[in-house]
Formats: structure tokens, sequence, C-alpha cells
């Protein structure tokens, strides 16, 4: 099976590319460019999954979208 999972992309001051998926506490990677770091947390998510099962935890938390007003 697959799941599609929300990812967050942020350069560094150095200009890694910092990358989380906020779905599952904890689960970060980072990569040279958008591809690499996307390819890196994919392999955590995997990590990270088959850990949190293993613990007995729900594989991921649950994240929301808000509305907010920007001027």
């Amino acid at each position: 099976g697959s799941m599609k999972l929300p990812v967050t992309l942020e350069r560094d001051e150095t200009g890694m590319i910092g990358v989380e998926c906020p779905a599952i506490p904890g689960c970060v990677s980072q990569g040279r460019t958008e591809d690499e770091a996307l390819a890196n947390i994919r392999e955590a998510i995997i990590d990270c999954l088959e850990v949190r099962a293993a613990q007995g935890l729900p594989l991921t938390v649950r994240t929301a979208e808000i509305e907010v007003r920007v001027a």
C-alpha cells in the first residue's frame, strides 16, 4: 500500500534543504537538492512508521489546515 503525507522543505543558511513530515513527530531529514531531500525523507518516513508500529503508536498524528488573514 501507499500513503500520501505532507512534508515541509526549508533551505537553511548553509544551503542544505531540511525536510520534515509534520504528520510523524520527529521525522526529519535533509538533502543538498530538493530531489535528494525528498528521497531522504521518504526513507526516513518508512523507518519512522516501522518504529511507531513496533511501539504500538498510531502511525501518524492528525494535521489540519486552518485559514488565517494576512495583510
